[in-house]
């Protein structure tokens, strides 16, 4: 079976993950069969909408399957994480400028990868298991697959938040964040999907009232905190903070990367600047075409997925970390890393 089965059904075009016992994980051929299926139905008049799903309970998407880049990289070639995410990102801004409407059904892990796929769909449903993420920080990374489109976008310094420390987002959190729109137990999609086949109109879709958002009860201290001018600022606004967010915070804050966390600072409020999807992407692949050679994502792969000790030796600590650091990593890249081919 395909890892990713792309058919047509009634009035609709559907793609379907199809790699439970790897939570789904993105690999390179899926995201080229997604954007080829996009194309093969962007003027299909047989195609009225496209049905995002995916089987197994556990997930919709976890994210890249990054082992290839981490084996690839440790030998000393940086070409294969170059071609996977820049493919990968063609893919996102298919999704994010397809003509048609795109409906996501998304349970279980929705990470990294995940998000890029269904966080860009036009019309993003959720259910009681859903735990949404981008937690690229404490990998090395940055929120990339227009994730940092979807962090600007979020209330108050929401996305700041989010993206630093990786937090996960039940329902009513991705919700509130404006990473989905609708929420409905999940014992009634499959006969939304079937409506959606059978109709090819996303009018249909009616959600239940979302569970309450911690997120939003939490706002007032995550605005405090947050909205400072940079990662030290924002650490030292917590420390001086006597509360249980605080010291919740502080403890997700340092496990995680400091030269991702502050490159993904700095992104996010370029792209609430700039907020397009593929401005978005083309400055996240200023810092994931670099993160191999020069960022910490080979040994956060290292701590976190192949030899799981979570113990990462990073490049910087959060006192040694300069902001030349940060900036070679989100310098313009030349022609030769151009990602859009039209």
């Amino acid at each position: 079976m395909a890892d990713i089965i792309a058919r047509k059904e009634g009035r609709a075009g559907r793609l379907t993950f199809a790699r439970p016992a790897a939570l789904n994980a993105l690999n390179h051929q899926m995201a080229t069969a997604i954007e080829t299926a996009l194309d093969d139905w962007r003027h299909d008049p047989s195609v009225d909408l496209v049905l995002i799903d995916a089987m197994g309970e556990r997930a919709f998407c976890t994210g890249g399957d990054i082992a290839a880049m981490y084996h690839a990289g440790r030998a000393g070639d940086h070409t294969v994480s170059h071609e996977f995410f820049a493919e990968e990102y063609r893919m996102n801004a298919s999704i994010a400028e397809f003509p048609k409407p795109i409906v996501a059904f998304m349970q279980g892990f929705v990470m990294g990868g995940g998000v890029g796929v269904g966080g860009h769909a036009s019309h993003r449903i959720v259910g009681d298991s859903t735990q949404m993420a981008m937690p690229e920080s404490g990998i090395g990374l940055v929120p990339d697959v227009g994730g940092t489109l979807l962090l600007a976008r979020a209330p108050g310094a929401l996305g700041e938040y989010l993206g630093i420390t990786g937090t996960r987002m039940g329902a009513g959190d991705a919700i509130h964040a404006n990473f989905a729109d609708t929420y409905l137990p999940e014992a009634k999609w499959d006969a939304l999907k079937a409506r959606l086949i059978a109709t090819g109109n996303p009018t249909i879709i009616q959600g239940t009232p979302a569970p309450a958002s911690a997120l939003a009860a939490l706002a007032p201290q995550i605005d405090a905190a947050f909205s400072a001018p940079d990662l030290a600022a924002i650490i030292g606004r917590l420390t001086r903070t006597d509360s249980d967010f605080a010291t919740d915070t502080l403890t997700l804050i340092r496990r995680n990367s400091p030269l991702s966390m502050a490159a993904t600072l700095a992104l996010v409020r370029m792209t609430r600047a700039d907020p397009t999807i593929r401005a978005a992407l083309s400055r996240e692949y200023r810092f994931t075409r670099r993160a191999t050679a020069m960022g910490d994502f080979l040994e956060g792969v290292r701590a976190q997925i192949i030899d799981k000790d979570r113990r990462p030796v990073w490049r910087h600590t959060l006192a040694t970390l300069r902001p030349e650091d940060v900036a070679q990593m989100l310098e313009p890249l030349g022609p030769e890393a151009a990602i859009w081919r039209d």
